[in-house]
């Protein structure tokens, strides 16, 4: 593998990187704008420029550059190496604008996808129900044709940040006499309408952006289906596609692992650092290794990509296995900390930044057990990978009459 760029892409970069330090941060009068603004008008001009937003067209909002995996890369680089406004993540631009992109009509991408990617429109996910969390097909919230609208009834949970949308993209129950997956469909949701109720649950963390949304004979346009009625399950695998990209990007596990490496340094264990521990340095050199994998199984993707060819499997694991690796990451850190990171449990964050009292390092630990479950449970996971990516058999029901 040669992980080397062309001397054209190295031009490309250069080019990049000349933009961001002459574009950040903003100067002048502009340099008095709130940091919202600043990075709005910075995102604006990357656009304009090319950089962000290349696979939108311009009438979207996007900068509608030819698709080169290679120069998205190195814009990512840059971008992040001078810590500038990169594009929008979150739900609405990472997940709902590509979905409408690739399955919603003329009319939802220019009414839905540009005050997305502005950041103006902000969106949540209602796909998991009290009684439909893995097997997400069973879900019951349904909807009923009522003229030129659906009328929907039921109850979602697990809904980040629904307390603040604007809209939701939900799978509802449309075709209640067809199959699971065959009587589902996708539809956009104004949070505002009336008989919407959003209220927040509190975590262990005690953290409230997860909220259970209830829906009362709420009112939705007909023409906010994305894709046919009733093939919402279609649409909703290539959401969690991009949902589970978002997931397995391995930038944070990097960062949290230079954290690690920090705290072991700075934490003593029998009257030296941590780090000087015989077992200690095997177990972060065991975690170092899968850090290493994962990201150079990123590079080979990368590489399979720009050849034109699909990473196959791999793509699969690239969720699962950033979770996991998250996961033994903030174990190790709590292990270091021992006990004393319980002093620290009324004030938990995600970010493993030290606080003096290692109450975000009990923070992530917490998170980690938690994603592991978002865009598909890991279980649901080795399933898929197993069956779909490996060919094997599918697993046998638990009951002898399901299919």
């Amino acid at each position: 593998m040669d992980l080397r760029y062309t001397p054209e892409y190295e031009a490309f970069r250069a080019e990049v990187r000349e933009f961001v330090e002459a574009g950040w941060p903003l100067g002048g009068e502009e340099a008095a704008l709130p940091l919202a603004e600043r990075e709005a008008l910075f995102r604006e001009r990357a656009t304009d420029r090319g950089y962000l937003y290349r696979t939108f067209p311009k009438e979207y909002g996007g900068s509608e550059q030819p698709s080169d995996i290679l120069r998205s890369n190195i814009i990512l680089e840059e971008f992040a190496r001078a810590g500038v406004p990169g594009e929008l993540s979150g739900q609405g631009a990472s997940m709902l604008a590509p979905t409408l992109l690739e399955k919603g009509t003329d009319q939802q991408k220019l009414q839905y996808i540009p005050p997305t990617l502005r950041g103006e429109m902000t969106w949540c996910q209602g796909y998991s129900e009290p009684a439909a969390g893995s097997d997400l097909a069973s879900i019951q919230t349904r909807a009923e044709l009522d003229g030129d609208h659906w009328v929907v009834n039921g109850h979602k949970i697990w809904t980040s940040g629904a307390h603040e949308a604007d809209m939701m993209f939900a799978l509802v129950r449309t075709e209640p006499d067809a199959g699971k997956h065959a009587g589902i469909s996708y539809l956009l949701i104004d949070m505002k309408s009336p008989g919407v109720r959003a209220a927040t649950v509190m975590q262990m963390t005690r953290a409230e952006e997860f909220c259970e949304v209830f829906f009362d004979d709420v009112r939705v346009p007909v023409a906010n289906v994305v894709g046919e009625r009733g093939e919402g399950w279609a649409v909703s695998r290539a959401t969690l596609m991009h949902e589970r990209n978002l997931i397995g990007n391995s930038d944070r596990m990097k960062a949290n692992f230079a954290a690690l490496v920090k705290l072991a340094q700075s934490v003593e264990r029998n009257g030296r650092p941590a780090s000087e521990d015989a077992n200690i340095r095997q177990r972060l050199a065991e975690v170092q290794g899968y850090v290493a994998t994962q990201i150079y199984s990123g590079h080979r993707m990368l590489t399979c990509i720009a050849r034109g060819e699909m990473p196959g499997i791999d793509a699969m694991m690239t969720k699962i296995n950033s979770t996991n690796i998250g996961h033994m990451i903030s174990k190790l850190a709590l292990e270091l900390i021992g006990d004393s990171a319980l002093e620290a449990a009324s004030s938990l964050a995600y970010s493993p930044v030290d606080d003096g009292k290692h109450a975000s390092w009990l923070g992530d630990y917490v998170w980690s057990l938690g994603i592991a479950t978002a865009g598909g449970t890991a279980n649901i996971q080795r399933n898929i990978i197993a069956e779909r990516g490996l060919g094997l058999p599918r697993q046998r029901a638990a009951n002898p009459g399901q299919k």
